[in-house]
């Protein structure tokens, strides 16, 4: 959910029916494709038919919503670009978006009555019909029934408006009758159209300082939905099926043989009867083993000694070819194995037979399956050890009598030997269900990205701001309630507009008088401070996802610090245009960075900033004051002067295009240090490992993505990452001690060396105009060069170097 649109279009920009209408001849494709799979698609496979109806399921689901957003555009229904899309529905509802930011005619809580819905109204006795739970809701009984799920905590919300009702009830037992009345004023004219009913819960609130990727239903679903490796099952069906057959009937024509050559002895019926045996046996294994089909090939031994034994066990004689060929095949086998029953083929038998015996990744599987099965599915688990734990004794010997009944023709079973480990492949799965503090799961690895950060930041973000309420049942409701509003998908917005925060939600303003003064502020600047250290450290050289940026800028409200947060915008949509924050943010910077390697490496003039921003203010601000949201009504400004800056720092006049574009919101990035030095000066975030030890890991991310720059035939997007990521390294590098400083920059040639020689090759200019800037001169002088990510033409970190 976005406070600030990163989807913006300018006033007249003409947002128009093409994007939905490519949508849906998109999706209508997509629709065709499954209504006509593959020719060669396995038609008998149960999963694949399930999975097929699914996906043609979730595509007929994409086909309506995008009928549904231009048949509003059409009718004047929608208003695209706008807080309230849909017609009759005020700001707080929340929408039905669909890729884009397009909202369809729907409410994201309408639509048909969900089960639990239903059982509502069945225990409650009225219909099953949402105006009518909402009244029992308001009812004596209803009330009770809304105060026992906030006591117990056992609810969900899925969408914010299923934590109305309770707010309502919350607020009556508050004794504050009159917001509860008001409440309901505001939720009336909608109860027969949107869910405002709780949704009942098997599990508590979850942990407050707990988080987890997956929940253990997610690696349920995973490690469900693996297949047998096709082709170690096919081996395993050679050891176990077709090896052991292979041996029988050789046995069976060596009975046969004088001096190694078969048919020199004249079969008796005994023989011949044996042989229709073995005959039939073939059928019924070929019928019930499909995975090799080796056996099946006329010019292979095994079936030379079959198509020979047909013809002998049906009394027709071998012609001269068919015998040579039934001798030569016989004679290849022993020598190539020996007699069946020998010492040197049973050894080969007995090796194979423990080979093929050994579990796969797929029996393995199936136990972590089995262990995860009595756990509750909806959470993650808080120990993942049990779960992939090598194969105990007692799980070995279950696993052993369940194969034993499926035993191959050899006698031996496919089973799960005590002390068999997980594999890595598995335990990743589940790992990513452990539920643990944040910084647990970082440390540990299982947090690769900020992005993936961002995605378990909201319930920290939701406990955090939760703490400013006294009474323990609002704080859990309100920390289900955010997390349900950020799952509200953003909206394509004009004019600068913002999205809808949550604090404008009816039910939040109901309870705002309920709040806490100073010591509610605490837990969010704590977990401010928490979170913008952990993602400083944990990536530097990676710019903060606007995910994330966005749980900074809530905190930062919770807490009432004046910390203009700012998103990376989308050069394909830019407006031209800034909002009074970048320059505020840009305040910040001029504030830690006046005078170090940062204003000289970039060329910035900081006290011009710093002026600019005291002008268009009005005053100066002041730190520990947060900035009042606009009134309603009341057009968001821009900062024009900061908007002609960037334009004229990064040499752009005129003429639309995405790369010119990219080129100003660079230098805004630049200029404002992208949230670093927000998190510093207004945060007041302090690394442990040291500037110096984020700079030195953020030139080993420049490093390595300068190496794939090589040979790579769309590298502009690579380029802009090592920018990135130089940006931070020259931050870095702008707060350490000077002894450290010096020490960093004297090094980063060996490291440059450490990666493929055309990456140091290429860094050349940089260093030779990062050194220059460190000792007081321009980064672009002489041989240096200043490292950007935006151009116009072509980038001179491009070309490969002579090394």
């Amino acid at each position: 959910m976005d406070d600030d649109a990163d989807q913006q279009h300018p006033t007249g920009a003409g947002i128009s029916a093409h994007y939905p209408q490519r949508q849906l001849a998109l999706a209508r494709a997509f629709l065709t494709s499954t209504a006509h799979p593959d020719d060669n698609s396995d038609d008998n496979s149960d999963t694949d038919s399930h999975a097929d109806a699914e996906t043609r399921r979730n595509a007929e689901a994409r086909v309506a919503r995008w009928r549904a957003v231009l048949a509003g555009i059409a009718d004047g229904r929608l208003a695209i670009g706008s807080r309230t899309p849909v017609a009759g529905l005020p700001a707080w509802v929340t929408p039905e978006v669909v890729r884009g930011g397009f909202a369809t005619s729907a409410a994201s809580a309408e639509g048909p009555l969900q089960p639990y819905e239903r059982e509502a109204a069945a225990l409650a006795g009225v219909a099953a019909e949402r105006g009518a739970l909402f009244a029992y809701c308001l009812t004596e009984p209803g009330l009770s029934r809304l105060y026992d799920l906030l006591d117990s905590g056992r609810y969900e919300a899925a969408v914010p408006e299923e934590a109305a009702l309770l707010t309502v009830a919350w607020l009556v037992r508050a004794g504050d009758a009159a917001g509860a009345l008001e409440l309901v004023d505001v939720l009336a004219p909608f109860a027969d159209r949107l869910r405002f009913t709780p949704r009942p819960s098997a599990l508590p609130a979850p942990d407050a300082e707990a988080v987890h990727r997956r929940t253990v239903g997610d690696a349920v679903t995973t490690l469900t939905g693996r297949r047998p490796n096709a082709a170690v099952e096919a081996q395993r069906e050679a050891l176990t099926v077709w090896q052991p057959f292979g041996d029988q009937l050789l046995a069976h024509w060596l009975e046969t043989a004088e001096a190694g050559r078969v048919l020199e002895r004249t079969p008796d019926s005994a023989w011949t009867e044996r042989g229709a045996m073995l005959l039939r046996r073939y059928e019924e294994l070929a019928a019930a083993h499909t995975r090799c089909t080796k056996h099946r090939d006329p010019k292979e031994n095994l079936g030379i000694l079959r198509g020979a034994l047909a013809e002998t066990a049906a009394g027709r004689p071998l012609d001269a070819r068919r015998l040579g060929l039934l001798r030569h095949a016989v004679a290849s086998m022993v020598r190539r194995r020996g007699r069946p029953g020998s010492d040197r083929h049973s050894e080969l038998r007995t090796r194979q037979a423990v080979q093929a015996a050994q579990p796969s990744h797929h029996d393995l599987a199936q136990l972590v399956l089995r262990r995860l099965s009595g756990l509750p599915q909806e959470t993650g688990v808080a120990d993942v050890s049990p779960l992939v734990a090598d194969v105990s004794a007692r799980e070995a010997h279950e696993a052993h009598e369940t194969h034993e009944a499926h035993a191959t023709p050899t006698g031996h079973t496919t089973r799960l030997p005590a002390g068999t480990p997980v594999p890595a492949a598995i335990r990743q799965v589940v790992e990513a269900a452990l539920s643990a503090p944040i910084d647990t799961l970082v440390e540990r690895g299982m947090v690769p990205s900020a992005e993936v950060l961002a995605e378990l930041v909201p319930q920290l973000v939701a406990v955090a701001g939760a703490q400013s309420y006294p009474d323990e049942a609002l704080r859990t409701l309100m920390a289900a309630n955010y997390w349900a509003f950020r799952n509200r998908r953003s909206l394509l917005l004009s004019d600068l507009t913002g999205q809808v925060r949550v604090d404008e939600l009816p039910w939040v303003r109901a309870v705002a008088g309920h709040r806490v003064g100073e010591d509610g502020r605490a837990p969010a600047r704590t977990a401010l401070r928490r979170l913008g250290e952990l993602a400083v450290q944990a990536f530097p050289g990676t710019l903060l996802p606007n995910a994330l940026v966005r749980e900074l800028g809530v905190l930062a409200r919770q807490a009432e610090l004046d910390a203009p947060f700012v998103e990376e915008l989308a050069a394909d949509i830019f407006t031209g245009t800034f909002t009074p924050k970048y320059l505020a943010a840009a305040r910040a910077a001029a504030e830690l960075l006046g005078g170090t390697l940062y204003e000289r490496y970039y060329a910035i003039d900081y006290a011009a900033v710093h002026d600019l921003a005291t002008a268009e203010a009005g005053k100066p601000n002041r730190p520990g004051r947060a900035n009042k949201a606009p009134a309603r009504g009341r057009r968001p400004r821009s900062s024009p002067g900061f908007t002609e800056l960037c334009a004229q720092r990064a040499e752009v006049s005129g003429g639309w295009s995405i790369a010119s574009n990219g080129k100003i919101i660079e230098q805004a990035q630049i200029l404002t240090t992208h949230n670093l030095a927000t998190l510093v000066t207004r945060v007041g975030i302090s690394p442990e490992p040291g500037w110096d030890d984020l700079a030195w890991r953020s030139f080993t991310t420049v490093c390595r993505a300068t190496a794939r720059i090589h040979d790579n035939p769309r590298p502009l997007s690579t380029i802009k990452d090592a920018a990135y990521a130089w940006r931070q390294l020259v931050f870095h590098l702008s707060l350490c001690e000077p002894a450290a400083q010096a020490r960093v920059i004297a090094g980063l040639r060996g490291e440059a060396a450490r990666h493929p020689a055309h990456v140091a090759a290429r860094l050349a200019p940089a260093l030779a105009g990062l050194r220059q800037a460190a000792r007081g001169g321009a980064a672009d002088a002489d041989a240096g060069r200043r490292l950007l990510g935006w151009t116009t033409g072509p980038h001179w970190l491009h070309p490969a170097p002579r090394t």
